[in-house]
């Protein structure tokens, strides 16, 4: 009793049972919780809220997950924050867009109270134990901060989703060394997500459009690699 609340949460789905559910779930384990009953409710409240976790719905009316995830990602006070899809969809397009857009995990309805808490746990503790030595990474025209998740090439600031830094993030401090899509899965999305390869592919592209095609190279057959 007494103590801050662990991580902020906001909660985005048009149920308001599932709502209830769920903040109930996560306030006894300590969060402090915000809910939405729509996409655009869910923008205007993260603005002022800067949830540490957003767990969101993706079939909505008015705006659905995908493109509410979209708008939060573009925020860049919200660059550090989770984003957990809970839907009822479990076909294969569905996960890959949004793990394409930029979730962390993704959970199908119905929902088990006792299993996403412990997802939550996993994805918050997997995040406070990625530590370096130097949160500033520069080479040639390119810096990478993690202290504020930002990047700058040839002095433009650039503002990156949070997988797609943590990937370039990942790479960057392990210049020349080639990694395969297995192991940039493991590392960035963890073992407790399955998450399809070709996620890897596309944030991959996603990055070599906003920082130049010099930095990250493709070994056919292999992987990839952050070249120095």
């Amino acid at each position: 009793m007494g103590n801050k609340p662990m991580h902020k949460v906001l909660v985005v789905d048009d149920e308001e049972p599932i709502l209830e559910l769920l903040k109930y779930n996560l306030e006894k384990n300590g969060y402090e919780v915000k809910t939405a009953l729509d996409g655009a409710k869910a923008v205007d409240i993260a603005k002022r809220f800067i949830p540490d976790l957003v767990l969101l719905d993706i079939m909505m009316p008015k705006m659905d997950g995908v493109e509410t995830c979209r708008q939060l990602r573009d925020l860049p006070e919200l660059q550090k924050m989770f984003v957990v899809f809970l839907t009822a969809r479990s076909e294969e397009y569905s996960e890959v867009a949004a793990f394409d857009i930029g979730a962390d995990d993704y959970i199908t309805k119905p929902i088990k109270p006792r299993a996403l808490m412990s997802r939550i746990s996993a994805l918050f503790r997997r995040d406070s134990k990625k530590t370096s030595p130097s949160n500033i990474i520069t080479i040639g025209d390119l810096t990478i901060d993690r202290t504020s998740y930002t990047i700058s090439v040839k002095g433009k600031e650039i503002n990156l989703p949070k997988k797609e830094f943590e990937l370039l993030y990942f790479l960057a401090q392990n210049p020349n060394k080639v990694f395969s899509r297995e192991d940039l899965l493991q590392n960035i999305w963890g073992t407790d997500v399955y998450v399809l390869a070709r996620t890897v592919d596309v944030h991959i592209r996603k990055v070599r459009e906003k920082i130049g095609e010099d930095y990250i190279t493709t070994v056919k057959g292999v992987g990839y690699k952050f070249t120095q």
